[in-house]
């Protein structure tokens, strides 16, 4: 087999394929056997009908058509291979000569494929470079907030005989008008003043209100066919309650935690703050190092790609293919991609490799997330062949956290960090890889702390839309011919 590849675009070449007689006899032997017996020829038993007959019932041509269908997936497969590019979705195929249709037997097949690839991207060096986060002090009143969340989290509601305040929890009847008709009404919800996740207007037209007593506003609508347009509420207040807090002592202390005493408690709550700011630091170095990637890099976006992932978006929106937000996407897209094409090319320098671990654990978070049995989740992530594109987004985000070890990283101060907690070592993967080596060899060079941490320098942004270019490689999936005839 010969092959040529041809650079159209920065991101599309197309690939002539030349495939002699002889490399396609075993296609044509499996067409004729094939073919042979699905006919029906007086004289000869299904699968044992000569080739000249199988040719004079189907003609040649049809022979041809089914072993050219059959041999292309795989010729195409190797020609990628050869070439060495990274392919992004189904090629446009073309066969252009096929063996001789009539007479001698002989001739050659030809095709050419045209799609569209990961564009070559050249790294920056890693080594050395710094990065500066923002320097971070655990406060007292960063102790005090935590201590209150928990609070609030032991507290109890109870009724009250007086106006509705701030922070207070009122039993609620809503009513919505448009001129003279109702649409809209809900009864005997709960809501928290102050909180704002209602109707403009509404926590100050409850302020005040003592059970029993509505007031009205205007508002504009959040929801429902009149979404947006402005109606007359009338809001009913049942009851108010206020939050009933436990006192901050020792007593608190054993109820709410394993700690004996206010003070212990208090010391775990500022160690707690402390790991969630190293934690924030952690993703603002992950998120530096990300921008000092994209620095000086043009990285091309082949279009086919950008529109059928708009495509896609606006299918999930259930919107039309020309509608005007698919535009409003498009930059948002492109730079997802971008940055997915930069993190494949990251890893692949890094040797990032993803192990079963790793996979599990994440399978098993997702089905969680979604609310799903996990053995459901993973059945039907893998019959939808969702698993190479979420191998895919470990590898980007693994990536991230593994070139942050090459880099030094300091806080405003010039205090060196060390992040070792968030985005693992090299010794920890060593360990993990020569663990694992006897029983699943694909876990080498893993770090499964700095893959499982969604607080920690993984989760970058761009991994966000793994599904577009890693469900396109279409080495992985080959086409489907084009009739030979």
């Amino acid at each position: 087999m010969k092959s040529a590849v041809e650079n159209l675009e920065p991101t599309r070449v197309k690939l002539t394929v030349e495939v002699s007689y002889e490399e396609l006899k075993p296609s044509l032997e499996h067409a004729y056997s094939h073919i042979g017996e699905q006919i029906t020829v007086p004289g000869f038993r299904k699968g044992r009908v000569p080739a000249r007959i199988i040719e004079q019932r189907v003609g040649r041509a049809a022979v041809i058509e089914h072993a050219v269908n059959e041999a292309l997936p795989e010729l195409y497969r190797q020609a990628v291979s050869e070439a060495d590019i990274r392919p992004l979705g189904q090629p446009e195929v073309d066969v252009t000569e096929v063996p001789a249709m009539s007479g001698t037997p002989g001739g050659q097949l030809v095709f050419t494929a045209e799609v569209d690839i990961r564009p070559q991207i050249t790294l920056p060096e890693l080594d050395g470079l710094e990065l500066t986060v923002d320097a971070v002090e655990v406060t007292d009143a960063d102790v005090e907030e935590r201590l209150e969340a928990l609070r609030e989290r032991f507290g109890s509601l109870v009724g009250v005989e007086r106006a509705a305040e701030d922070g207070d929890f009122v039993t609620i009847d809503l009513t919505a008008t448009i001129g003279e008709e109702e649409v809209d009404s809900v009864s005997g919800i709960s809501y928290q003043i102050g909180v704002g996740n209602m109707l403009e207007g509404m926590d100050e037209a409850l302020t005040g209100l003592s059970a029993g007593e509505s007031a009205t506003f205007t508002a504009p609508l959040a929801g429902g066919e009149h979404a947006g347009e402005d109606a007359e509420i009338t809001v009913t207040v049942s009851t108010v309650k206020e939050r009933d807090l436990p006192a901050v002592d020792d007593d608190f202390a054993q109820l709410a935690s394993e700690f004996d005493t206010i003070d212990e408690l208090r010391e775990d709550l500022r160690a707690q703050v402390a790991k969630d700011k190293a934690a924030d630091q952690a993703v603002q170095a992950r998120d530096l190092l990300l921008e000092e990637l994209r620095k000086g890099i043009e990285i091309p976006v082949p279009t086919r790609v950008v529109d059928q992932e708009i495509k896609n978006h606006l299918q999930a929106e259930g919107k039309d293919e020309d509608d005007p937000h698919g535009e409003e996407v498009r930059e948002e897209t492109e730079r997802m991609l971008k940055d997915q094409f930069l993190l494949d090319a990251l890893a692949e320098e890094l040797k990032v490799n993803v192990g079963q671990n790793e996979l599990i654990q994440f399978l098993l978070n997702s089905a969680q997330q979604y609310g799903m049995d996990p053995n459901e989740f993973i059945t039907s992530a893998d019959r939808a062949g969702q698993i190479p594109a979420f191998v895919g987004e470990l590898a980007r985000n693994k990536s991230l956290a593994v070139a942050l070890r090459r880099a030094t990283v300091k806080d405003s101060t010039g205090a060196e960090l060390d992040l070792v907690e968030f985005i693992g070592s090299d010794e920890e993967d060593a360990a993990e890889a020569a663990g694992a080596a006897g029983a699943e060899p694909a876990d080498s060079s893993d770090s499964a702390d700095s893959a499982d941490s969604a607080d920690s320098a993984d989760s970058a942004d761009s991994a966000d839309s793994a599904d577009s270019a890693d469900s396109a490689d279409s080495a992985e999936s080959a086409p489907s011919a084009p009739s030979a005839s």
